[in-house]
């Protein structure tokens, strides 16, 4: 078994999801298990490499039947830290531009803290 780590902002993200909709926020939990079960061994359709960003272990979540995406990466203790959550079904390519640069910062801020 694998650990994943949900930053606080992903957490919140998560929060205003589940209260919104539940059956979104039981797909992305479940996505998150089978990430926990599967490790970095976990390939497509479920997740993905991102291209463009300069993290090049950044990859994507993606629950089964949805537009949502959690970027997330493995550190150095091979924990999957999720750093972006969010639904890119309104701005497909923008969403990434948007959100990878936030994922960087807050992966090296995690790496910076020594968790």
């Amino acid at each position: 078994m694998w650990s994943a780590i949900v930053l606080v902002e992903v957490e919140q993200w998560f929060l205003a999801v589940a209260a919104e909709d539940v059956d979104l926020a039981d797909k992305i939990e479940a996505a998150i298990d089978v990430l926990e079960a599967e490790g970095p061994t976990l390939g497509r359709p479920l997740v993905d490499r991102i291209k463009g960003a300069t993290l090049h272990n950044m990859k994507e979540l993606r629950p089964s039947g949805t537009s949502v995406r959690i970027l997330f990466a493995f550190d150095p203790l091979r924990q999957a830290v999720l750093l972006v959550g969010g639904d890119k079904a309104n701005d497909w390519s923008g969403w990434y531009e948007k959100n990878i640069p936030v994922a960087e910062a807050r992966f090296q801020r995690w790496e910076q803290r020594g968790e």
